[in-house]
């Protein structure tokens, strides 16, 4: 089985079965039809609260509500001890690259007053449990591009490295004999990496009659 998805078609069969379960968890994807086109996208939008560092004045000043975090007993990063929470407003999108045979996670940030962030801004809101690996990893760098449909800056994970990840992932499933669906893999190995959390219930609520397990 190649790890990579091998036309657009695949790409939207995989999404509307994500769809179907994302529907009845409530979990707020959507499929947005390109006009004219059979293509489109996944598309989800979510308040996240994030940690930022003491330095990061204008995020600061939107929405934070300044308590300390320090309090706990996280020693994961000493960054932790000098920062406060912010909320802000995520938009994500999971497009098919033709280039890369892969699915691509497109998202932008912005205040609760609407401002976007910048690229650093974006770097500093990345948890600090996963900020050390995101910068140094191949396989997750954070790039900003126009979005191909809107014609808009967002920000994307740069799939360069996709198939080699996914081709892993999924070979090692096949050694282990155990049924895998791509794209839960892909979304549940790169989404953490920017707040976007796969919630569990989306194994156990698969849909019956659907592949579970590419071809």
């Amino acid at each position: 089985m190649s790890p990579s998805l091998q036309s657009e078609e695949d790409f939207r069969h995989l999404c509307q079965v994500f769809l179907k379960t994302s529907d009845r968890l409530r979990d707020g994807w959507s499929w947005e039809r390109v006009q004219g086109s059979e293509e489109g996208y996944l598309k989800k939008t979510a308040l996240r609260s994030v940690l930022i560092q003491s330095g990061d004045q204008d995020l600061k000043g939107s929405g934070s509500d300044s308590e300390d975090v320090s309090e706990g007993d996280d020693t994961d990063t000493a960054a932790e001890s000098e920062g406060s929470t912010c909320a802000l407003q995520y938009e994500y999108h999971i497009l098919y690259s033709c280039s890369f045979m892969t699915p691509v996670l497109y998202f932008r940030a912005s205040t609760l007053e609407g401002r976007s962030l910048s690229l650093e801004e974006v770097w500093g809101s990345v948890h600090p449990h996963f900020r050390s690996r995101v910068r140094h990893s191949p396989l997750t760098s954070i790039t900003q591009q126009e979005h191909p449909v809107l014609g808009q800056p967002f920000f994307m994970l740069h799939p360069c490295k996709t198939d080699h990840l996914m081709s892993a992932l999924m070979h090692s499933a096949q050694q282990q004999h155990r049924p895998v669906n791509y794209m839960l893999t892909w979304l549940s190995t790169v989404g953490p990496l920017l707040g976007l959390e796969v919630p569990l219930e989306y194994l156990t609520l698969r849909h019956p009659s659907s592949p579970w397990q590419r071809p």
